[in-house]
């Protein structure tokens, strides 16, 4: 196990001197500590102003109200400058700020507690390279009584779960990687399980799929119609270094994963990754589809030959990396229809990276089409070319403009 595990951490664990005995970091440990932020995508949450990096103050939304993210950046007062290693530690592994109060689990302690010691302090390392922001952080807003951090103590005792990730001695050093950043650094659960009603991961539907701020994070398991059983390990990868890939296009908060975190990764990582999701079965059963009746199947054919056919053709194919095909389209399918009618109703802008700089839109069509429309059309792509996915309703469609 020690010798998978040294594997994991790779630079960092061989730099781990230098944070231990140097009363600076090395360049080559802020080097990869920067690596290590960009796989967190940690500046996805701690940047409110793109010109005030890591300074904290983006709302997040959650279920139990806002909460903003606290300044990264080494301002000694409103930061973590003051901060020892220790400190630093205990936050980001143990979930428990400087002062001994709880954060709360959107700070995603629940998966960093994977994360080796010295990888943490490299992260500790580059974010002290940071020019220092003033920015005192505001308060949660959250719903009674959820803002008593005390009763954190019972959430953790009841869901936190801390300790290292355990490599698997059966699994190549590539899969114990991808395992590493997956459920630890990555946090990919964080939006891609389902939650329960207190807002700690149900476990044994791990990577399933789950709602997300009017979105739908899908499945990254093996199920056969709504997961990555259809993609390869490379569709994967190409995908999470790009924003595409032949058979889906990123959307959403997804998109913004990518553009910040994913892309900027080695091609090894990224491949790790893809090897260890793509190892995954299906963490529950797929949900048994009754088609759309006849009359419902036609509305839909006619408002998508009208306002779709131009750019995904009669038979749904589109063009692969510029227009997504819908045959077999696993967000497409997904149990919850959230995220095809956030496109649809919003429209949808093809996210661009070094290694796909094209750009591609769809037009959002909250204005041209009814609630009835849009359920009609939704049904129909959903349901056609060999799909099969729940019946959308006009209620569904009206619910989802008001998140508009």
């Amino acid at each position: 196990m020690r010798t998978i595990l040294t594997g994991l951490a790779v630079a960092g664990l061989a730099l781990c001197g230098a944070v231990a005995s140097a009363a600076e970091p090395s360049p080559e440990l802020i080097a990869y500590g920067r690596t290590l932020v960009e796989a967190g995508d940690c500046a996805g949450c701690h940047t409110a102003d793109p010109a005030k990096p890591f300074a904290g103050g983006k709302r997040i939304d959650t279920p139990f109200g806002a909460i903003y993210a606290p300044n990264l950046t080494p301002d000694r007062d409103t930061g973590i400058g003051a901060w020892t290693d220790a400190d630093f530690v205990r936050a980001v592994r143990s979930g428990i700020a400087p002062d001994g109060s709880s954060y709360y689990p959107a700070f995603p302690y629940p998966y960093f507690t994977k994360m080796t010691k010295d990888d943490t302090l490299a992260i500790r390392a580059y974010l002290g390279t940071l020019a220092p922001v003033a920015n005192r952080n505001k308060p949660p807003e959250l719903r009674w009584p959820f803002g008593y951090r005390g009763l954190m103590r019972i959430w953790n005792a009841m869901y936190f779960k801390p300790g290292l990730f355990e490599p698997d001695q059966s699994k190549s050093a590539t899969w114990n990687r991808g395992g590493y950043l997956v459920t630890g650094l990555g946090h990919c659960g964080a939006c891609h399980t389902p939650k329960n009603y207190f807002g700690a991961d149900k476990t044994a539907q791990a990577l399933a799929g789950s709602p997300l701020g009017g979105w739908y994070a899908p499945r990254l398991d093996g199920a056969v119609r709504t997961g990555l059983h259809s993609w390869s390990a490379q569709d994967i990868a190409e995908y999470l270094q790009s924003g595409r890939n032949a058979r889906s296009h990123a959307g959403g908060p997804m998109a913004e994963v990518i553009v910040n975190s994913t892309s900027k990764m080695s091609d090894a990582d990224v491949r790790a990754i893809a090897v260890y999701l793509k190892s995954l079965p299906p963490a529950r059963r797929e949900t048994i589809v009754t088609p759309p009746d006849e009359a419902e199947m036609k509305a839909g054919q006619a408002v998508y030959a009208k306002f779709c056919i131009a750019c995904h053709e009669a038979d749904g194919s589109g063009a692969p990396r510029i227009y997504p095909p819908l045959p077999g389209n696993a967000l497409l399918q997904s149990i919850n229809p959230s995220s095809t009618l956030r496109i649809i109703l919003d429209g949808a802008h093809t996210v661009t990276t070094p290694r796909a700089p094209n750009t591609g839109e769809m037009p959002g069509y909250a204005k041209q089409l009814s609630d009835e429309e849009i359920a009609a059309v939704t049904n129909y792509i959903r349901n056609s070319w060999g799909n099969a996915g729940l019946l959308v309703t006009p209620a569904q469609v009206a619910k989802a403009r008001k998140q508009e």
